[in-house]
């Protein structure tokens, strides 16, 4: 039986990345970067430092740090989702059938510690969470599995108890070499990615999680 609920945060609580490629989009062409679309689709599941790093090797730009950029992108994220962030399809409904089950819920995010709490308080559901860790604090970012081990060790359940819930294939590999169980929630995009089929679950939206999911192997 699984114990433990894992989320992935951008693409899978919120429809941050659209935000998230127009603030590299403005950080980075501030700085002489031309940032194609093309380029850009490959920084979706990077960290943050990742992405300005990948930017950097595309076209080095004197002034501010590649940390400093990165910090940059960050605040102007933060800015727009305080302006329209919104919670993907069923993730109200699902946290609450969670919550009513007694599930422990988790949340292990690529993305910067401090962006957790915007992005929690502005959908209203930071109650919900016991334990929020973000690659920010591990050695690497996902596909390392870093940051999953480390909240289901704050979490205090086995990661083989835990199911992990994820809408990109990078974090699709973080959380099998976890060892954990995995739900996909790709984006209608991607739904039909053929590297989804490694997932233990797949759905269109979380509002399709019932007890099935939660059965574990």
């Amino acid at each position: 039986m699984i114990e433990a609920v894992i989320f992935d945060m951008d693409g899978t609580l919120i429809d941050s990345e659209p935000m998230w490629q127009q603030a590299e989009k403005q950080v980075f062409t501030s700085l002489g970067v031309d940032v194609t679309d093309d380029l850009a689709a490959n920084t979706a599941s990077m960290t943050t430092i990742g992405a300005a790093e990948f930017w950097y090797q595309q076209s080095p730009w004197n002034g501010p740090s590649i940390s400093q950029a990165a910090d940059n992108v960050v605040s102007c994220v933060a800015e727009l989702i305080l302006q329209k962030g919104k919670a993907l399809s069923g993730v109200h409904e699902a946290l609450a059938y969670l919550s009513e089950k007694q599930i422990k819920i988790g949340l292990a995010t690529n993305a910067p510690e401090r962006l957790i709490p915007v992005v929690l308080n502005v959908l209203n559901i930071a109650h919900y969470f016991s334990v929020c860790c973000s690659s920010e604090d591990e050695l690497s970012g996902k596909p390392s599995p870093d940051v999953y081990l480390s909240a289901a060790a704050k979490l205090n359940v086995t990661p083989e108890k835990c199911l992990a819930v994820e809408d990109s294939v990078t974090g699709l590999l973080a959380a099998k070499a976890a060892n954990m169980r995995t739900l996909a929630v790709p984006s209608s995009a991607q739904f039909n990615c053929v590297q989804f089929a490694q997932a233990d679950f797949k759905l269109a939206s979380l509002a399709g999680l019932t007890s099935r999911h939660l059965i574990g192997a």
